[in-house]
Order: C-alpha cells, then structure tokens, then sequence
C-alpha cells in the first residue's frame, strides 16, 4: 500500500498551490509528481476559487438523498419497492463516491489493492449486493465527509504558512528613466539600479553604484561592526542600509533571493515526515492486508465450522470488519496533527521545515547560541560616556558635531545619543584619518576623535585603563589634551534575558559561542544569566564545542544567523536560524528559522514540539482503542454497519478536531 489515506501527497499538492499562489512569487522548482498521482489526491479537480459547497455539490446531493430516503423510513413509516430503493440509492452512493470508485479502481488495475480507497468501494458495494442500500450510501456518504473535513482542516495550516511568507519583502524602488517607481521585486530585471533608502533592508543582490554606503552585515558576517561599501562592491540581499539612500546595480534575479528559497522550503516542509509518521506508514502497509484477509475468513471460514452457514450474514459482519478497520483516523490525523504544528509554528513566526523537526524539540535539552545577530542586535548604541577636565554634555555635543561629516555608523550612533546637541554648532576644517578617527575645529576648539591610535599619533597621553576597555570606544582630545572616551556597544536584544530565563524554566541548559573576545561575551552572559560562555571562537571553533557537547550525550539546538555559524547550524541536533535577518547559507542550513529574530521564538518552538507530540500520541491511542473494541463486535455480530460507519468516521472526526486544535493554542 502507498499510505493508506496517501495523505502527505495530498499535502504535497496543496502545498504546491500554495507556492503558486503566493504573492509575487518566482518560478521554483515543483514536486515532481505526475498528473495521475496529483488527480488521484486532489479530488474531483475543483477549482480552489470556488466556493467550498460548489467544490463538493455531488457529496451534499448524496447526503440530502440519503437524509430524504432515512426520514421517509424512520420518520413517516414510507418503504420504498427494493428496486426504486436501489435506484435512489445507486444515484446518492455515486454523487457521493465516484471520485473514490475511480480512484479504487485505477489503483487496482495498477496491483494496489490494499488502500482505503479499494477498502471503502468493497465495503459499500457488498452493503449494495446484500441489501443494505442506505447502509452503503451512508458509508460513503461519512468517508467523502471525512476527506472534505481533511482537506479543509490542511489548507487552513497552508493558509497561516502563506501569510508568514506574505511578511517577506516583495517590493523595491527601481530608477527607469530617470524616475523612480516602486514595482514588485520579481520585475526587477537583471542591471536596473535599484534605491534602497535608510533603513530598508535590501532585497536583492546587487553592486553598489553611489560612492559610499553603510550597510548593516552581521547577518551574513556574524561581525557586530557595520560594513562600509564602496562604489562597485557587491551588496547582498539581507544587508540593511544604515544611513544615506544608496543605489545599487542589480546582479542577481529575484527568484534567487532568500524569498523563493523560503517558498521552498515551506513547499518541501510536508515531505519531511517524522518518526512517528514513518512508523504509521510501516504499521499500515502491514495492518491493512491482514485485515483484508482477516475480512475474507470471517465471510468464508465459518462455512467449514458454523452449523446454519448463511453466506450473506457472515459477508455482513466482514463489511463491518472492514468499514472499522479502515486505519484512516491514524494516516489522517498523524500528519494533519504535524501539518497543524507547523501551521501554528507559522503563525508564531517560526518555520519548520518538517515534521521530523517538532520531534526533534522534544528531546532538546541544552541550547547553543552566537552572541551577535542573536543575543544582540548587531547595531552599535552608546552604552557610557566618561569625562575629564569637561562635562558629559559639552563633549558629546562636540564630538557629534564632528561626527556629522562623516557616515560611519560608530559616528552616527554618538549623534543619535547626542540628539538635538549634534545639530547646534558646524564643524570645520574637518579631516578624516584612515584607520584612525576624525580631526577637525568644532566652536574653536580642535576636536580629535577616534581610536586609540588617533591619540598616540597625536602624542596625546592618556588613562592606560583606557587601553582595557573591551567595548568598541571613541577617545577624544580637545585642545591636544585628553577629554574623555564614549563606549559603543551592541545592544542586547530586549527579549534576550526573558527568553534564557524561559529556558532555564524548562530545564535547559544555555550556552554562548561568539567570536567576539572573551571579556565582552562573559559580559553579555553575565547579563542574560547564561550558562556557560565562549568567546576568541573561529567557526572551526564553534564546531569543536558543539562536539563536545554531543559527546556528553546532550541533544543540541543551535541557534545563529551568520554564514559562519551554517557548519554548527548543520552539526546540531535542531539548527536553527535567525530569518529576519539572518543569511541565506544559515536558513538554507537551519531546520527552524525564526522570522522575526525573537529569542523567546525558542521557547515557543520548543513547547510546540512537545504540544504536537502529545496530540499525535492522543490520536494514536483513541483511534486504536475504538478500533480493537468495535472490530470484536463486529466480527460476533454485535455491530452493524450504522455503528462500524461512525465509530470509523466519529473517530477520524474525533483525531481530526483533535488535530487541528493545535492551531487553536496559543504558545
């Protein structure tokens, strides 16, 4: 059998309409399945523009005709001649079944024989062929409801995928003949110039056309310090423009972009199956034949040991048997509950790139972080402002004043501290210092500022502490005398104390790997209240620690968003990637991306994990304990086919509702 409900195919295709629909989407690569394996799990080809009754109309004639012939019977006392019966019947059980007839039919001739498809047409055909007309109607009737409930209940969990990609950036400002006009990025064509203005994050990979830019690069870098760029270098999708509006040449067509690389990875999301999916599989492949056969000798074995033998009784209680057995409560409601965890992963701004990875969180036990880009903002603020001989006011308002002619974000970051103070005065006769800091006149007096090395080229002494100081640091002279120095820092992220505490709150451990030096990573883990932290780290060097880890016998999480965190990203048990900002080679390696950059992401996708596995297991249990008891009943002739139909379809209903509660949580 291919899985008995062959429900992940089912998927599959949704999740195909649902690249294809998705806003200014690019041209991506497609499942590659047939045409007869899509029409077999997309029934009946609706059109998803329609409305979902106009979808299903033959199903509801069923069912109306069904209610109409059982209120007649039940209601007035009406029987209807065995012959008109059959005919009403017949019509209701195909408005209702023909596209699972055809289905069974068309796996049948190909060998697959033990499906639900061919399950479910056997059953209702033999109700037809001993008598029980509405029996058989309703049978179908139930299951084809059942699907519709499916169905629906998967394309909710697509919808919430779609609206997290819909956050993506989509559109940019293009310069065509000398104007400006803002178009989807998809239209962009390769050598436009695009416009990127202050703080925008740019959107596709170009070079640089204006003389100089500021960009923000720690997504891809993994290095606090902005990035500088100059006329012809290249800038990259992900980078975000710190200060003047820049121009950039474009090198590379939107359907490369981390957009079309999202849509794949939701697009390849359903395919991902967990261990318990697997095991589903294996368990019907086997469970469903030995059914079937327990089936036919519960009809034909009897012959040989029952005094009375009557064929059609015994035939009665092998539909029963078969009806119950169908295992589609399982290989339905396993993968919709799994579908459901990453739809309500979606929803919180997290994407699982599979169902094997909600698993995999259950067993988390210690997390591994980067410091910059994770922790941190990976943007500069001032963090201290010490004086001498001067008042904190007059020397920020002085250095900012200069600072004003230069577009470095070091600089930019005392200017915004500075606020109205930077824009009192004019500097002159300014000069910038390569390597070294800016010098110029600010209210008469000569302002230098920069780096240590500004001063030492200066002759200019200083605190030897000043040296000490592990935070990026602006020292200043006015009037060849020492006057102080400013500290600028990264800034933690708001969430990042909340979100280690939430962890420490379930038992995981914590852990800092950075590159950064030791002295300002034991500061930040100070802070947040971190396990343990690491710092002088090489890429190779992070890779070492999360070894040791594992050797330990810890399951691994590693969070980062840098192109140079994707080797640790790859190694751990759950990698996973900062999105917002983060690199294309840190998603693409990551198993969970975290849209937004929130620490307490993790928190939340640890308790889906954990939320998806106890539905999952609910399900199990339910389904498998409804099944064992009305499967003996129907084999001693206490059940009928009336109570096989809905102990099967109330349980699927049941599992499903289950199921799709999981979207209904709020983590």
């Amino acid at each position: 059998m291919k899985d008995c409900c062959e429900n992940d195919d089912k998927k599959n295709v949704k999740t195909k309409h649902l690249v294809k629909d998705a806003k200014a989407s690019p041209k991506i690569k497609e499942p590659e399945n047939s045409d007869e394996e899509e029409e077999e799990h997309d029934h009946g080809h609706a059109d998803p523009n329609q409305p979902q009754w106009k979808q299903h109309l033959g199903l509801l004639t069923g069912l109306l005709i069904l209610v109409c012939v059982l209120v007649m019977d039940y209601g007035f006392g009406v029987k209807l001649s065995k012959w008109v019966s059959l005919g009403v019947n017949s019509v209701a059980f195909l408005l209702a079944g023909w596209s699972v007839l055809g289905l069974a039919f068309r796996k049948a001739i190909r060998g697959d024989i033990f499906n639900e498809f061919v399950l479910m047409s056997v059953a209702t055909l033999g109700a037809f062929y001993i008598g029980e007309y509405s029996e058989g109607v309703a049978v179908m009737v139930f299951y084809s409801i059942g699907e519709w409930f499916q169905d629906s209940a998967v394309d909710r969990a697509t919808a919430s995928i779609k609206a997290l990609l819909d956050i993506r950036p989509d559109e940019v400002t293009v310069i065509r003949d000398g104007k400006t006009q803002v178009i989807p990025s998809a239209e962009v064509k390769m050598g436009e110039i695009i416009q990127v203005k202050a703080g925008e994050k740019v959107a596709l990979d170009g070079k640089l056309v204006s003389d100089k830019g500021s960009f923000n690069t720690a997504a891809l870098t993994g290095e606090s310090r902005p990035d500088s760029k100059y006329k012809g270098e290249a800038v990259l999708a992900g980078m975000i423009n710190l200060n003047t509006v820049s121009e950039i040449e474009i090198t590379a067509l939107f359907k490369d972009s981390k957009l079309s690389k999202i849509l794949e990875m939701v697009q390849d999301a359903s395919a991902r199956k967990s261990q318990t999916q697997l095991f589903i599989s294996k368990f019907a492949k086997i469970y469903t034949p030995i059914v079937f056969f327990l089936a036919i000798a519960l009809a034909l074995v009897p012959y040989f040991v029952v005094e009375n033998y009557v064929f059609n009784d015994w035939l009665y209680r092998a539909l029963v048997f078969l009806v119950i057995s169908c295992p589609c409560a399982l290989v339905v409601s396993i993968p919709l509950g799994y579908f459901g965890g990453i739809g309500l992963a979606s929803k919180n701004g997290i994407l699982f790139k599979g169902g094997n990875f909600l698993d995999v969180m259950t067993k988390i036990n210690t997390i591994v972080m980067d410091k910059t880009g994770t922790l941190t903002k990976g943007v500069f603020k001032v963090q201290k402002v010490v004086t001498e001989g001067i008042t904190e006011k007059e020397l920020v308002k002085l250095v900012a004043i200069l600072e004003k002619n230069s577009t470095h974000p070091v600089g930019q970051a005392i200017i915004e501290y500075a606020g109205k103070e930077a824009d009192s005065g004019k500097a002159t006769a300014v000069e910038e210092i390569s390597g070294h800091g800016l010098k110029g006149k600010v209210d008469g007096k000569d302002v230098l500022a920069g780096n240590i090395k500004l001063l030492q080229k200066y002759k200019i002494e200083f605190p030897k502490e000043v040296e000490e100081i592990v935070d990026t640091i602006v020292v200043i002279a006015i009037d060849k005398k020492y006057a102080g120095y400013i500290t600028i820092a990264d800034e933690i992220k708001e969430d990042a104390a909340k979100g280690i505490k939430m962890m420490h709150d379930l038992n995981i451990r914590t852990v800092m790997l950075s590159g950064d030096k030791q002295s300002v990573v034991d500061q930040v883990a100070k802070k947040l209240g971190i396990d343990e932290a690491f710092g002088d780290l090489l890429p190779e060097g992070k890779v070492e620690k999360v070894e040791a880890l594992i050797k330990e016998g810890r399951h691994i999480a590693f969070v980062g968003d840098g192109v140079n965190d994707a080797p640790v990203i790859a190694l751990a048990d759950a990698g996973i990637a900062m999105g917002g900002l983060g690199s294309d080679a840190a998603i693409e390696t990551a198993d969970i991306v975290i849209q937004n950059d929130q620490i307490v992401k993790i928190v939340s996708a640890l308790k889906i994990g954990k939320l998806t596995r106890n539905i999952v297991w609910q399900n199990i249990i339910l389904a498998m304990a409804v099944k064992v008891a009305v499967l003996s009943l129907g084999a001693f002739g206490v059940a009928n086919l009336w109570e096989a139909v809905i102990a099967d379809v109330g349980v699927a209903f049941l599992a499903i509702l289950n199921a799709i509660r999981i979207q209904r949580k709020h983590i």
